[in-house]
């Protein structure tokens, strides 16, 4: 007889009230629970279906109070066709290689994120990260991590989006981008990468994280059509929006 032991128990907790950083005048919270142990890979698989999203090895979604402005949304890749808007992105590219990389922490990525930070979320917390701090983002991970790398035809390096490997597709955890370079929308373009990879790989799914409607940073995920949303405990497609 093969001893077997007990599955370890997973334990989830709600976080305290804080400002919400999508919505003006609302407050967030979320169900927390750590990715760890032998069975990390299926657990993060189990919990990114069920629309939780991993940061290091913490795993969380939005449990708000009267608010229910965050939407879980994955690309389903063999239905996707990129309409006007993505097309254009596409052209205005050409050029721009991407190259997936070990999740390694390195001193060019993290000048390029001090330099997104300060642009774009300069009031914010991760606008004072130091390297090691950036570091831990990258590569503290229990899961199959890598990067995406974005660089010009000169080898600078302009974009970088950190993805997590899962059994039915690929998740944008973070991305940054050379903030000059804001003209050429390289976060749809991360993405219109990661459809083509998850092509190659035969993976169903592009997972966008939040979709958030009355957000202008989290809005443009509905660009992606066909797209599906986490309603009701069912993934449904979601109805067609401008392009």
């Amino acid at each position: 007889m093969t001893y077997t032991p007990p599955r370890r128990p997973q334990f989830f907790y709600t976080t305290a009230p804080l400002p919400c950083p999508y919505v003006s005048g609302r407050t967030e919270r979320k169900v927390v629970t750590e990715i760890a142990g032998p069975d990390a890979e299926a657990l993060h698989d189990r919990l990114s279906r069920a629309g939780f999203r991993r940061s290091h090895n913490i795993a969380y979604a939005p449990v708000c109070p009267s608010c229910n402005a965050c939407v879980p949304i994955r690309i389903p890749v063999a239905r996707f066709a990129p309409g006007r808007t993505l097309r254009r992105i596409l052209k205005r590219n050409i050029g721009i290689d991407g190259f997936e990389v070990p999740a390694r922490a390195t001193t060019e990525q993290y000048a390029l994120f001090k330099r997104y930070q300060q642009a774009r979320h300069g009031d914010g917390d991760m606008a004072s990260m130091s390297f090691y701090d950036y570091r831990a983002m990258i590569e503290d991970t229990p899961i199959e991590t890598f990067l995406v790398e974005f660089r010009d035809p000169e080898d600078e390096l302009i974009g970088v989006c950190l993805t997590d490997r899962l059994g039915d597709g690929l998740s944008a955890v973070y991305s940054f981008f050379s903030p000059e370079l804001a003209d050429r929308s390289l976060g749809s373009f991360s993405i219109l990468w990661l459809i083509d990879r998850c092509r190659a790989l035969e993976l169903p799914h592009v997972y966008l994280g939040y979709w958030v409607a009355d957000s202008r940073k989290m809005a443009y995920k509905a660009r992606f059509r066909p797209s599906e949303i986490l309603s009701m405990g069912a993934w449904r497609e979601l109805e067609q929006q401008p392009d």
